[in-house]
């Protein structure tokens, strides 16, 4: 194997690491109205991502750094020509990490409203245009000989794009809604598992269209039966999650997305970013990639580095373990105010 074919690997397993940690953050995001009737029940709900969310984010930035140094022709058609919609995806992430850090620096309760806005929708935003980012990745963007982008925004709203955007918005709300039965007791844990069955409803059919329409494009026997496996592994998820297994059934939907992610990823190998264009004018792990000296040094970085970041996180999800409930809140009364 390759340096070029490992570093692919890395990055695809850096984004798939991505995408299930900080997929059940945005899903929470986007339930706090719908599990968080009261104020006690909202703080119990943002409390079960209060200590992982930022490093979760970490992910994305490592993804990036890597795809930069490895890949930088990539990066650089990427991130020019989806300029624009990794922007809004930025400004969502900021005003999600303001809102969650200064939610709670005054007991007012318009102040939490606002703010509580601003975590759906911050939670919102990135989930839908993530799948529509790794949709056009998957399918090809409008590159000329040079690799720049000749598209625009609207370019990237097809719809293809926008089924992916749409799996990925159902899917993390339901990886969400799961999470939380998995870290909660009492009435958030009941009013996340009762919105498991119709969320599936709505995420089972999208995430099959969208992994059966992905294998027109280079599509392979191994694509198949991996999509095949993310169905299966959705579906057994759901169903342990309505029959009280709480941890099997976040197994169940985290392992649909790293087995999705896969799947997008071996359909797109070993190009990284075709061209709707000319196949000619496609990037490819060979011809998009750094030197060969640049990815030793960076391989060993990797391997030393690597570890002591998973097991950092690892010993963070394993000390905030245990289940949340009203009795962990203060009970602290917010003033009301006109809004």
């Amino acid at each position: 194997m390759h340096l070029t074919d490992i570093w692919f690997l890395l990055i695809a397993v850096l984004w798939t690491g991505y995408l299930v940690l900080e997929g059940f953050d945005f899903g929470v995001g986007m339930l706090l109205p719908a599990v968080g009737k009261d104020p006690v029940d909202r703080q119990v709900t943002l409390r079960t991502i209060g200590p992982v969310w930022d490093g979760n984010e970490v992910w994305l930035l490592v993804a990036g750094g890597a795809t930069f140094a490895a890949f930088p022709l990539w990066y650089a058609s990427l991130f020019s020509g989806f300029y624009l919609a990794l922007l809004v995806i930025l400004v969502a992430l900021i005003v999600r990490g303001l809102a969650l850090e200064y939610r709670n620096k005054l007991q007012d309760a318009a102040w939490h409203r606002r703010w509580d806005l601003a975590i759906v929708i911050g939670s919102a935003v990135p989930a839908l245009l993530w799948g529509v980012a790794l949709a056009n990745i998957v399918r090809g963007v409008p590159l000329d000989a040079n690799h720049n982008y000749t598209g625009n925004f609207f370019t990237l709203l097809n719809p293809y794009a926008l089924l992916g955007g749409l799996t990925t918005l159902t899917l993390f709300a339901l990886h969400g809604a799961i999470f939380l039965a998995l870290k909660t007791r009492g009435e958030v844990r009941d009013r996340a598992r009762r919105l498991v069955l119709p969320l599936a409803a709505v995420t089972v059919p999208l995430a099959a269209a969208f992994l059966i329409w992905t294998q027109s494009y280079d599509g392979s026997w191994i694509t198949w039966v991996l999509a095949a496996l993310a169905a299966v592994c959705l579906i057994l998820g759901v169903l342990a999650s309505r029959a009280g297994h709480d941890g099997l059934g976040f197994l169940g939907t985290a392992t649909t997305i790293v087995v999705a992610a896969a799947t997008l990823f071996v359909t797109l190998y070993p190009n990284v970013l075709p061209s709707t264009t000319d196949p000619a004018f496609s990037l490819t792990t060979t011809n998009a990639s750094s030197t060969h000296y640049t990815l030793t040094i960076m391989t060993w970085v990797a391997v030393i580095f690597t570890p002591i970041v998973l097991l950092y996180q690892s010993y963070t999800y394993w000390v905030f373990r245990t289940r949340l409930t009203r009795d962990d809140i203060p009970q602290v009364k917010p003033q009301t105010t006109a809004a």
